[in-house]
């Protein structure tokens, strides 16, 4: 799917989410003054997601997971830290595990990662492959991709207002799919369930933020290709990076969801995207195995050990310092 419904899909109304502020005086006037059209506005958005979609993938930035699973009282059980580095191969966007729970990966375990990402590069390819031979749009991964036009005839947004969000003039709607739309395919369906919020930044006409939250549960192929559970939710922040595309900042998720036995999870997860590097095709790219603090910054780079002397090579085992007396 493409991203403005992927956000609607995968939103939440977490507390998490930042919440619009009140202007300031002097751009009150500015706030007041009429909506654009919103359909209007919902297409601007959907052709400038494409092309932040394409320059994204001019980028290389650290994923920081954590992800919190919860026991049947709903109390914390297990606590998982993954960091990845995200880069595109061959046109498909991948996660590059490089650490979990703060300790890089060992060489084998960096070779089954590799062999990991090289399988579900190919597998995607050949899915997109299959779609364009169809003539079916899909995104770089063989996803199916839904259009704003389809997104509206799944449901209806409602409410738009305008508010500043990081000192931005945004405007706001909320979404609630119509639980009596017909669907085409078995992933619209999860829109006639959704309900949710976004945030559209008025100057560049692109998504800001979105929330969301699932009415029911909800399975596909009884629940080996989807299993959502009701209430759970979702959010995802955006920002402007290099003043040159709006790229995932945050993503936040609680509840219990499983997509095609592979992405999902039962509890707590927060994604936090960092360090953004801007790279081309024909430059060779250098990973980076530094690790991601809470704050979804860079832990510095340790120094590299000091080599021994030649007193400590021929004395491995060297006395012991006295202590001196006071």
């Amino acid at each position: 799917m493409n991203l403005l419904p992927c956000v609607l899909l995968l939103a939440s109304l977490s507390p998490s989410a930042q919440q619009p502020t009140i202007p300031p005086p002097d751009t009150q006037q500015q706030v007041d003054k009429p909506l654009p059209p919103f359909n209007d506005l919902l297409h601007d958005v959907e052709r400038n997601e494409k092309s932040d979609e394409a320059k994204r993938r001019d980028y290389t930035y650290h994923v920081h997971t954590e992800q919190q699973e919860l026991d049947s009282n709903s109390n914390p059980k297990k606590t998982t830290i993954t960091d990845s580095e995200s880069l595109t191969i061959d046109g498909v966007r991948v996660d590059r595990v490089t650490a979990r729970n703060g300790k890089p990966l060992t060489p084998d375990e960096a070779k089954k990662e590799s062999e990991r990402i090289d399988k579900e590069v190919a597998k995607d390819k050949e899915r997109r492959e299959k779609h364009e031979a169809k003539d079916q749009p899909t995104d770089s991964r063989g996803d199916d991709v839904l259009t704003v036009s389809r997104i509206l005839e799944l449901g209806s947004f409602t409410n738009p207002r305008r508010v500043t969000l990081d000192n931005r003039l945004t405007i706001v709607a909320d979404y609630a799919g119509d639980p009596h739309a017909k669907t085409r395919n078995r992933f619209e369906t999860m829109f006639r369930d959704l309900v949710g919020t976004v945030w559209i930044d008025e100057q560049d006409h692109t998504l800001a933020q979105a929330q969301g939250h699932f009415l029911n549960d909800f399975k596909i192929g009884g629940g080996l290709v989807a299993d959502i559970h009701k209430g759970s939710s979702f959010s995802a922040r955006f920002a402007k990076i290099n003043d040159d595309a709006w790229l995932p900042v945050t993503f936040e998720g609680q509840g219990k969801i499983r997509v095609l036995l592979v992405a999902g999870f039962s509890g707590h997860v927060r994604l936090t995207m960092s360090d953004y590097r801007k790279f081309h095709a024909t430059a060779t790219i250098i990973p980076s195995n530094r690790l991601i603090g809470p704050d979804g910054q860079p832990l510095p780079n340790q120094p590299p050990p000091e080599p021994a002397t030649n007193q400590q090579i021929s004395n491995p085992n060297p006395p012991p310092t006295s202590t001196p007396k006071l």
